[in-house]
Formats: C-alpha cells, structure tokens, sequence
C-alpha cells in the first residue's frame, strides 16, 4: 500500500473506504513498474472531516503542529515521518519542491496530502489546504 493509502485509511479508520492512486507522469524512456490503479473514492455520504478526526487523535495523543508539519501529521497517524518515507510520500503525490527534506518540501508535502484527502472525498477546511 502507499503512504497515503496508509494515511487515508489511519484518518478514514477503514479499508473499505480506499483512495485514488496519484497517478505517475508517464516517461517512454522508463517503464512503469506498476500500473497505475485508480480507486473509487469516499461517497458523498461517506465524507470524513479530516481535521475533526485529526483534531481529537491530537487531543488523546498529543499531536504536535500536525496543522502545518507533515512530520507532525505522519508522527500523529503512527506512521514512518523518516526522510525516505516523505521522499517516497513526494513521488507519489508528484511533490517536487525544495530540497529533500527541507521547509519548503515538507509544506509543500503538507498541503498536497490534504488536497488529495480532499479529492477523495474528506472534508478539508480551507485553513489545511494552504
């Protein structure tokens, strides 16, 4: 599963609920190695307030700035905040901003997940989105 996948499902609390893979720029140069799949997204009637889940995970654990840092947000959901781990998250949101590891890659990592939790059918209030 994808990083975000498994941040999806930490947020949403279900399997059964799965996001849209990004998808991968093509290249005729480089073969894929997997093929891209797209999942149906949550349902209108399955909407998930993203920021009240994570603001009462937060609440229990102590959540840090998971507002604005994507280590704080990935450290909040028990998942790898390591530098490989954001670099993967960067390929598969197609993040390239800034050097890895940086201020402006973490931000930039930040509101790309949020946007795409969005996407698949969370509600994200303006304020997360950046």
């Amino acid at each position: 599963m994808s990083i975000f996948g498994d941040i999806w499902n930490k947020i949403v609390g279900s399997a059964e609920a799965t996001p849209t893979e990004p998808t991968q720029p093509s290249s005729t140069d480089a073969p894929s190695e997997t093929p891209t799949q797209t999942a149906t997204p949550a349902t209108s009637s399955s909407v998930v307030d993203v920021e009240a889940v994570l603001t009462t995970t937060a609440a229990e654990k102590g959540g840090g700035n998971w507002r604005t840092s994507i280590v704080d947000l990935l450290k909040l959901l028990d998942l790898d905040s390591s530098l490989a781990a954001r670099k993967e998250l960067g390929q598969e949101l197609n993040v390239h901003a800034g050097a890895d590891g940086s201020a402006e890659q973490n931000i930039a990592l930040h509101k790309a997940v949020m946007r795409k939790l969005e996407e698949n059918g969370g509600k994200v209030p303006d304020s997360l989105k950046g």
